[in-house]
């Protein structure tokens, strides 16, 4: 994780390479202001025909689903993949509301649970550091607990540098600071100072960022940077779930105890312990999370790739 220059926009976002873009956002915007039930309505359409037409995003998903979950039965397994696109098609319309809505207008949607957690974790004084999870509802979550709490949010930049401008912009306006993953010292920084920073380190950054440690009992490529970060600081690493409940209509966020002896010094049980919590999690609603993206891409020496 090493630093990276501010990102740069172009003079003018009126060139035709970025209509399809302004087209998106406009979508985005609308969706926000749908009616609930319809939101929920375009939000499994789209999942749907992800579903039937993305044929590379079904295999990456199966391929993960029948590794985590072998105990399905091949008829159980196909029901959990399509049940996890329509959850991903939801929640671009629950990010949609997260990034163009004020989100109290949700305040009679969301149960905070645990929040005497979060409390103790701030009245140590060292700044706090927030496990999230690539839930469907990530960015909704963000802004939910918005209401409960303050929090930074490390992010990826995005390739495209006017939906760039129009994600951090929406990010900015939920969290206290939005932080590029690359920006190692921002996050320290921003600790240090005394703020709560919000980081998701379960997805798969590559041989050098990771460690091999267990995730559904598989050796999965994990991230070291949780516990060098808790060790630069000294903070409290807290874990937060969070998931749409089965009404389809309210959420649910919680927080859990900070993970003890962490960092331990071992980077192998630090991931390990990371990863437990996460699993834990992905279990309460396996078809929420983002399985779509290659969790397992980074395979130890002499492992062929599970996705081929």
């Amino acid at each position: 994780m090493s630093k990276r220059k501010r990102h740069e926009y172009p003079e003018s976002f009126a060139h035709p390479r970025y209509w399809p873009t302004w087209c998106a956002i406009g979508l985005m915007r609308a969706g926000a202001f749908l009616p609930w039930r319809l939101k929920l309505w375009v939000g499994t359409a789209i999942g749907e025909l992800v579903w039937r037409f993305v044929k590379r995003r079904r295999h990456i998903t199966e391929t993960n689903l029948r590794l985590c979950f072998p105990e399905l039965d091949e008829c159980e397994l196909q029901k959990l993949v399509r049940r996890t696109f329509h959850a991903n098609g939801i929640g671009i319309l629950e990010t949609a509301t997260g990034w163009c809505r004020d989100p109290e207008h949700l305040r009679h949607r969301v149960s905070f649970k645990g929040t005497e957690h979060m409390e103790a974790a701030k009245a140590q004084g060292k700044g706090v550091l927030i496990i999230g999870i690539h839930f469907s509802t990530l960015d909704l979550g963000g802004a939910l607990h918005s209401l409960f709490f303050d929090a930074d949010v490390v992010y990826r930049p995005h390739n495209n540098p006017l939906f760039e401008r129009f994600m951090t912009k929406a990010r900015r306006g939920i969290f206290g600071a939005a932080i590029d993953r690359h920006d190692l010292r921002g996050v320290v920084r921003r600790i240090k100072g005394g703020h709560a920073v919000w980081y998701s380190p379960d997805q798969d950054f590559g041989r050098e960022a990771s460690v091999f440690a267990p995730f559904f009992g598989i050796d999965a490529a994990s991230i070291r940077l949780t516990s060098k970060i808790a060790r630069m600081t000294g903070a409290p690493v807290m874990p937060l779930m969070f998931h749409r409940n089965p009404d389809n209509r309210t959420y649910t966020l919680e927080y859990l105890p900070a993970l003890e002896n962490f960092p331990s010094g071992d980077e192998v049980a630090d991931a390990s312990q990371v990863n437990a919590f996460i699993e834990m999690a992905i279990r309460k609603h396996p078809e929420q999370y983002l399985w779509l993206h290659r969790r397992f891409k980074t395979r130890p020496e002499g492992e062929a790739s599970f996705y081929d």
